[in-house]
């Protein structure tokens, strides 16, 4: 299995939850936690601590997951 690099995984997660955001930019966060905090930590979406099931995609956030589930999912 080939090796991903830590910016491609961003790339892809950003763009899954960019594809399945509901309620205007929120989406849930099931995914890697360390991928989701650096997400956060560049301001794409809310700090994803705490109880809540969902994160919010920032406005930039949700411009770049739009454009990259585009790109590679044609969404």
């Amino acid at each position: 299995m080939a090796m991903h690099e830590p910016i491609e995984i961003e790339e892809a997660v950003l763009a899954l939850l960019g594809a399945l955001e509901f309620d205007n930019g929120r989406a849930w966060k099931r995914f890697d936690f360390d991928v989701m905090q650096s997400l956060a930590d560049q301001g794409l979406i809310s700090d994803p601590k705490g109880r809540t099931e969902s994160v919010r995609l920032t406005p930039e956030g949700m411009a770049r997951a739009k454009a990259l589930a585009d790109r590679l999912f044609g969404a």
